[in-house]
Formats: structure tokens, C-alpha cells, sequence
């Protein structure tokens, strides 16, 4: 009862998506370039995570990014991750960490992005089983 009672909390949309992770030299402008080759090709970052040798992209056009990358010679490759759109609310994450936690998915990282006109957060989350997850989050 418990359970349903949280997932009812987290309402917002829940779906699977095509994260990019690229590969990047820990040292000053190594983020700006990555930013600047994308944003001269028109591509928007929705959700970044960045990380001491690596970055997780989230955009919307990701097989035109992985070409961009590729012509600057980034090393790159796609992975499937979990999107939840949460309200913005003190214990939000709280409950979908818990949810998930309590039925054995393991979150292996996340990372998030506000928008403050709608009031959400979406979470970016590489979880052990996205299928069982979404059936979780969803029941």
C-alpha cells in the first residue's frame, strides 16, 4: 500500500531514451569545445552530467550529435537510460530512488535538469533493468 501511495506521488512522465557518453581529457576548455562543436551545429544539450574523464549528454537529435562528435574525433557511444519527470518538490527523487531501490533496480548514477516554468525535474538515471523499472514506476 505503501508503495502505491508513492507512486502515485511521482505522476510525471517516465520513458526510455538514447543517452550520449563521451569521452573527455580532464583539462581547462575541454568542456567548452564539447559545447561549442555542438552548439555550432544546432544541436541543444537538454541534460548534461559531467564527470572527471567523461560527459552524458541528452539531446534530441542524438544520431546527429554522434555524427558531429564523430567528425571532431570524439570518442563517443550511445547508451539507453531512463527519463522521469518528477514535480519539483522536496522528496520526489526520495521516492522513485526508494521505489526502485526497494523492488532491486540499482541506480548506477543520475543527474538532472530544472525547468522552472513547468515546475519539474527531469532525472536522467542508468538503472541495472530499465524494463523492470518502467513497469515499477508506472504501476
Amino acid at each position: 500500500m505503501q508503495e502505491k501511495n508513492k507512486t502515485q506521488k511521482i505522476g510525471g512522465q517516465m520513458k526510455r531514451i538514447t543517452e550520449i557518453f563521451v569521452v573527455l581529457e580532464n583539462k581547462p576548455s575541454t568542456l567548452g569545445d564539447l559545447c561549442g562543436c555542438l552548439s555550432e551545429n544546432d544541436i541543444n544539450i537538454e541534460a548534461i552530467g559531467l564527470f572527471q574523464d567523461s560527459a552524458k549528454l541528452y539531446v534530441k537529435n542524438a544520431n546527429k550529435a554522434m555524427k558531429i562528435l564523430a567528425k571532431y574525433n570524439y570518442e563517443t557511444e550511445t547508451r539507453e537510460v531512463l527519463r522521469v519527470d518528477l514535480e519539483h518538490r522536496p522528496g520526489a527523487l526520495a521516492d522513485v530512488a526508494a521505489l526502485l531501490g526497494n523492488k532491486g533496480i540499482n541506480i548506477e548514477y543520475c543527474y538532472g535538469t530544472l525547468s522552472s516554468k513547468a515546475n519539474t525535474l527531469s532525472v536522467i538515471m542508468d538503472v541495472s533493468d530499465i524494463d523492470r523499472a518502467l513497469k515499477i514506476l508506472k504501476a
